[in-house]
């Protein structure tokens, strides 16, 4: 993904979030956003019913520069994956545009 000009991977993110206490697992996808054209998105499963969306949100902005960390973390029971368990980000970012819609 492409954020204010700059590449940020998602397994970059996926590690961080992966290793916050109470998250299971975790998808880094894109997000599109009229400021910057794409920001991060990550979709979580948590382990930890007290896990907050601002947890997540700050925990990535300690790790990473200003332009990596996630703007929005949606929580999930489940995340995709295929036959042989990996996982379907580009599911999950279909999933992500059909219920956002993008502003022109």
């Amino acid at each position: 993904m492409v954020v204010s000009g700059f590449n940020v991977y998602s397994n970059e993110v996926e590690v961080v979030v992966a290793a916050i206490s109470g998250v299971a697992e975790a998808a880094a996808v894109a997000q599109a956003d009229e400021h910057s054209g794409e920001v991060v998105a990550v979709f979580v499963v948590s382990k930890d019913p007290a896990l907050s969306e601002r947890a997540v949100i700050d925990k990535c902005r300690e790790s990473r520069t200003r332009y990596k960390p996630s703007r929005h973390v949606y929580f999930r029971s489940e995340l995709p994956k295929s036959n042989v368990g990996e996982m379907l980000r580009r599911v999950v970012r279909d999933s992500l545009m059909q219920q956002t819609p993008v502003k022109n």
